[in-house]
């Protein structure tokens, strides 16, 4: 899985939060992980938390406009660290131009640019179509394994030659994984369920004023999440590991009483290299086909849980 570094103005929050929608199939996927400031919890050190995140990048994405490039933080600092590491080979950069500016004046200029032909994401008639674009050259991105520009370093003094003996590219061996490795993924992805509800909860209620929220760990394999305005719920969900089905199941309904009607569930997929999350298909905008990260699953189960605010 690649990560994916934002780096961004705060004056357009708005546009990374809709190319944050687009990415979302790349997500459940398991092809990417995506992380910005405001992933950082409260009491974190930020330019520290910032700085930790951009070296651990496999992408960073520059959402370029004339505030992108007024800012000394984003252009000064996350843009040049960002295309040291590219030119070490370290990380890919991909310059996305959200508005008109004159970013072919700058370092990254020789860098391809998204959307193609770096068309300002404002000048398309839908800025859908700009976000496709954007997200078909990440996804090819994500894949493709970057090379150092830079001359290699010499070897050490008594350390072994790479061999140039020929060889076969085709050595994946398919591994094996218990029963105890899918019980430990399974009790590991609901966790992750409960801390990213809780996180998206409170940076929702952050975020909108008029929201109140409530997370509440029923117990160990249990928790439920809710939102109001003023005073009456609009969304409620319960989300529970195990259960008649098996796997994490997803229900609108928060009584213990009724646990046993769900609306979605998710179970173990055992691949030849790796455990995901397979969806039942239950709701329509599940699909049973999907194999999901631990990341994609949090996602879809939120969509289920958010979307009855944005309708």
């Amino acid at each position: 899985m690649a990560r994916l570094f934002f780096s961004y103005s705060h004056k357009d929050e708005d546009y990374r939060n809709q190319l944050e929608v687009h990415l979302s199939m790349l997500k459940r996927q398991g092809v990417i992980s995506v992380w910005h400031d405001r992933c950082l919890l409260a009491g974190d050190e930020v330019d520290a938390g910032i700085a930790e995140e951009l070296e651990r990048a496999d992408i960073v994405l520059l959402l370029v406009s004339p505030d992108f490039l007024a800012s000394e933080y984003c252009y000064g600092i996350e843009m040049q660290r960002a295309m040291a590491r590219h030119e070490q080979g370290t990380a890919r950069v991909i310059p996305v131009i959200l508005r008109p500016c004159e970013w072919d004046q700058t370092s990254f200029k020789k860098l391809l640019a998204s959307p193609t032909d770096g068309k300002p994401v404002s000048k398309f008639t839908s800025p859908d179509d700009a976000f496709l674009d954007i997200t078909k050259a990440i996804r090819k991105a994500a894949g493709a394994p970057r090379q150092p520009l830079a001359p290699a370093t010499p070897a050490r003094a008594g350390a072994a030659a790479p061999s140039t003996e020929p060889r076969s590219s085709n050595l994946r061996v398919k591994k094996v994984f218990t029963e105890h490795d899918r019980d430990r993924f399974l009790d590991e992805s609901f966790e992750y369920l409960a801390r990213f509800f809780e996180n998206s909860l409170s940076e929702l209620k952050a975020r909108h004023g008029e929201l109140e929220t409530g997370f509440k760990r029923v117990d160990a394999n249990c928790f439920t999440a809710a939102v109001y305005r003023d005073g009456a719920a609009i969304s409620r969900c319960r989300i529970q590991l195990g259960g008649h089905l098996g796997g994490i199941s997803f229900s609108y309904n928060q009584s213990e009483l009724l646990s046993n009607a769900i609306n979605e569930s998710l179970s173990v997929e055992v691949g030849e290299q790796a455990l995901t999350l397979r969806s039942m298909g239950m709701r329509p905008t599940g699909s049973g086909n999907n194999q999901l990260s631990q990341e994609g699953a949090a996602e879809f189960y939120w969509e289920l849980f958010i979307e009855r605010l944005q309708r």
